[in-house]
């Protein structure tokens, strides 16, 4: 499995309010530890050695944490999105030089709870020669995924009235 992955940790946690009125989304604490330490772990416990965070609502407390933290004995780079939230698509880009080898990576939202097996994941994705491979999980939701029937084409549809 490929060592490198990118951690989403930039967004402003709305839904999380009051709590990230203070503190960004990624050290909000479920059951004693931050998400962002259940993210890295999860990585890391995959065979992820090289992770890229990035970072914005409240990032000096990301980059704080980490350095107490030593990083969790992993290679950490954060991407900095200080002066401008980039979202998904332009964070990714901002940190496209991580990825420069053209290797498969995993990209990562920090506020998903997950013990999804990554490396048969990553496997699968390498067998299917596939441009991207998407976990996603079937629930209500007012946009779904649209599958061809061979499973390599998606598209987004919003859910009807």
């Amino acid at each position: 499995m490929n060592n490198k992955a990118m951690i989403l940790a930039a967004g402003l946690g709305k839904r999380l309010r009051p709590v990230t009125d203070t503190i960004p989304k990624a050290l909000v604490e479920v059951g004693g530890r931050t998400l962002l330490e259940m993210a890295i772990i999860h990585l890391a416990s995959s065979g992820v050695k090289e992770i890229i965070i990035n970072v914005h609502h409240f990032a000096g407390q990301i980059i704080e944490y980490l350095e107490k933290k030593k990083n969790f004995g992993l290679d950490v780079t954060i991407s900095d999105e200080s002066d401008q939230l980039l979202d998904t698509g332009g964070g990714m880009k901002k940190a496209a030089w991580f990825f420069e080898k053209g290797e498969p990576f995993i990209v990562r939202n920090v506020d998903v709870i997950s013990d999804l097996d990554l490396k048969t994941m990553m496997d699968h994705h390498l067998q299917s020669g596939a441009i991207a491979t998407l976990a996603v999980r079937r629930r209500e939701t007012s946009r779904y995924f649209l599958f061809d029937p061979d499973h390599r084409t998606a598209s987004v549809a919003m859910a009807p009235d």
